[in-house]
């Protein structure tokens, strides 16, 4: 049994990135915007957090919880910003959306090391990662699920279940999602009804930003107390995820965590007895992840349930 708790504890660690990303993706797609920048908004977000969370803490200025949601704070507005670019270069001027992405990934991954390197001296933004929660008092105590959720956890498992659920109910019961969602699928009935277009697509776009960089940071802080430019291509995991879940928030939920578990699997293989005694190649576990997504869209892209616009540039000025 306490395998299976470690490995679900993994799994969270693993799937709530995953499910952040994923969601930030649902935002702009949903607008009818196609979103492959992820992978360098995570990362300008996590760069962005860890940065200013190293000098907070190197100058004591502040520290403890304060300190974390501050720096999550500056990793969305950093992956806002970030995604701007992205929207200007998609809505206003009528850009290959997957161009535009594959741009700003491409900067993200070499301005981060330079910026990196002027500021700090070396490549890796160290930082004190004074945040787990060991065990929540009363609720960690509740068995297999106090132990999975309440112990050794982070307080960004929960911020992460809560965007989830927020963002089903933004999408299916507020004028907001109605309005997001209708960009997407039908952006001239969206204009004839006297909704701007370009807003609308300008605010999904935004929203993916900051939940991109939100969860950049988010997926350094349980893994590792060094940021070193990278997010292990998270973003573009994220991508399969949010086809696997068909656009839909609660079931990109339940893809989060599956490709969480294929994670922590290959992870943490060696510190699991069942594993460890099928005496398999350590590359069949690291590859594992890589395989199910690969299995997952050839499963998935049959019946895919995209946004009907999804990547269709729409210029109000031309009918």
């Amino acid at each position: 049994m306490s395998d299976i708790i470690f490995l679900l504890q993994k799994t969270l660690v693993f799937g709530i990135p995953l499910l952040i990303v994923a969601i930030a993706a649902v935002y702009s797609e949903r607008a009818g915007v196609i979103n492959i920048a992820l992978e360098g908004i995570m990362v300008i977000g996590a760069f962005s957090g860890t940065l200013f969370i190293y000098f907070m803490q190197q100058s004591g200025a502040l520290s403890g919880y304060p300190l974390l949601f501050v720096g999550l704070l500056v990793a969305a507005l950093a992956g806002m910003a970030f995604a701007a670019f992205h929207a200007f270069a998609s809505v206003s001027m009528f850009a290959n959306q997957t161009i535009s992405g594959t741009a700003l990934n491409l900067f993200a991954a070499s301005a981060v090391i330079f910026i990196a390197r002027v500021i700090v001296g070396v490549q890796q933004i160290p930082f004190k990662n004074e945040w787990r929660i060991r065990h929540v008092p009363i609720l960690g105590d509740i068995p297999i699920i106090g132990e999975v959720l309440f112990q050794s956890t982070y307080i960004t498992t929960y911020i992460g279940i809560g965007i989830l659920f927020l963002t089903q109910f933004l999408m299916y019961k507020t004028k907001f999602g109605l309005r997001l969602r209708s960009a997407g699928e039908n952006p001239q009935a969206t204009d004839a009804a006297g909704i701007s277009v370009k807003k609308t697509r300008y605010k999904g776009v935004l929203i993916s930003g900051a939940l991109g960089g939100l969860g950049g940071l988010i997926y350094i802080l349980p893994v590792s107390n060094v940021f070193n430019g990278s997010v292990a291509g998270y973003g573009f995991l994220a991508m399969a995820v949010l086809i696997f879940g068909q656009w839909r928030p609660l079931r990109i939920g339940f893809a989060a965590f599956f490709f969480g578990l294929m994670y922590a699997i290959s992870a943490s293989y060696s510190g699991i007895a069942f594993f460890r005694d099928l005496g398999l190649p350590q590359v069949y576990f690291e590859v594992l992840p890589y395989v199910a997504t690969l299995i997952v869209l050839v499963l998935t892209s049959k019946t895919s349930a995209s946004p009907k616009a999804l990547g269709e540039i729409f210029d109000k000025g031309k009918r």
